[in-house]
């Protein structure tokens, strides 16, 4: 049951009054879908009221980016968010066959780029599925045929993906990515747990 919801603007200097309404409204589970200024800004609140509810954030957030670090990680501690590509900063990957093709890439075409960035790592799998997508069309490269392809892809997966996220597509289904994993923040880095959840539509 939701109990209180409050919104803010990008532009407000602090959302301090939206998070201590939402701590008076006695919510046990708090849920974020704030920019990464807000999204700082309201975990770093909540650790400062010594408010204890269940916090689940959008989507995973880079330890060292603009979030967890402004926010202090032990105030950040706890928070449950979902997954569905590896983390390259996590241990549980340094021998991983794709985290080591996708460090040899940004090796190559992009030595500048900040490998703890996930963006670096989504565009990586955004770019193998194009090749997919390019494979499957053969020599007829028209518009048209680029597009039905894009609307049939089968089981596939990109090597950043986390072990069993397949992207699945069809003609009126046009999301890539309908799994993901839980994972939960120990305040030194982030731990997977569970199975892959399936969000499909009539799943």
């Amino acid at each position: 049951m939701i109990i209180a919801d409050k919104s803010y603007e990008v532009s407000d200097p602090t959302i301090d009054s939206q998070i201590v309404a939402l701590k008076d409204s006695g919510a046990d589970i708090f849920v974020t879908w704030a920019a990464p200024k807000g999204a700082a800004q309201a975990i770093r609140k909540v650790g400062e009221l010594g408010w204890k509810p269940v916090v689940f954030s959008r989507q995973r957030v880079d330890i060292g980016g603009d979030v967890l670090k402004p926010a202090g990680l032990d105030n950040a501690k706890g928070i449950i968010s979902t997954a569905y590509l590896k983390d390259p900063t996590d241990p549980v990957w340094k021998d991983d066959a794709g985290i080591k093709a996708w460090l040899a890439f940004m090796d190559k075409y992009f030595p500048d780029g900040d490998k703890t960035n996930n963006n670096n790592v989504y565009g990586y799998a955004t770019a193998q599925t194009m090749v997919q997508v390019l494979k499957q069309c053969g020599d007829d490269l028209t518009r048209e045929n680029v597009m039905k392809q894009a609307a049939s892809l089968k089981d596939f997966t990109s090597e950043v993906l986390l072990p069993g996220i397949k992207i699945n597509t069809s003609a009126n289904d046009f999301f890539p990515i309908e799994q993901m994993q839980l994972m939960k923040f120990d305040g030194e880095s982030w731990r997977l747990f569970g199975d892959i959840i399936d969000g499909e539509v009539g799943h």
